[in-house]
């Protein structure tokens, strides 16, 4: 599996509410529905919550301000990662999601990549990677 994570940050002006809501409720639905075109098998949202402890945890080790959230988008392989834009509706597919995310994320800011995952171990299915 391959993955591609964005981690997602807030346009400016606009609040973390906001920035849930329009993503749950406007950006999900797109995401669903043009997923077939471009192949995507998983779509996770993982958002960003207690804004307290969170300043706690960036304090104590000196990290970056928490993004609003990340998402990860799933493909079976490289090679159908690659495909995405092959096609028109695939190019067309693209277009709209970035359009959307134009409204609620501040690019600028924010950061994705491609992943392989590799689990370290996993308490619920008993399986491990040994290092």
């Amino acid at each position: 599996m391959v993955k591609l994570i964005f981690c997602a940050c807030r346009r400016p002006g606009m609040s973390h509410e906001e920035f849930l809501k329009y993503w749950h409720e406007q950006h999900s639905p797109l995401v669903k529905e043009v997923s077939k075109a471009l192949g995507i098998r998983r779509y996770i949202q993982s958002r960003t919550i207690e804004p307290n402890l969170n300043n706690q945890l960036r304090h104590e080790r000196g990290t970056l301000k928490p993004f609003g959230g990340v998402a990860e988008l799933w493909w079976d392989n490289i090679e159908e990662f690659e495909a995405l834009g092959s096609t028109s509706e695939g190019q067309e597919a693209i277009h709209r999601l970035i359009e959307d995310e134009r409204r609620f994320i501040d690019f600028t800011r924010s950061s994705l990549f491609l992943t392989e995952e590799h689990t370290v171990f996993d308490l619920h299915r008993n399986t491990t990677d040994a290092p």
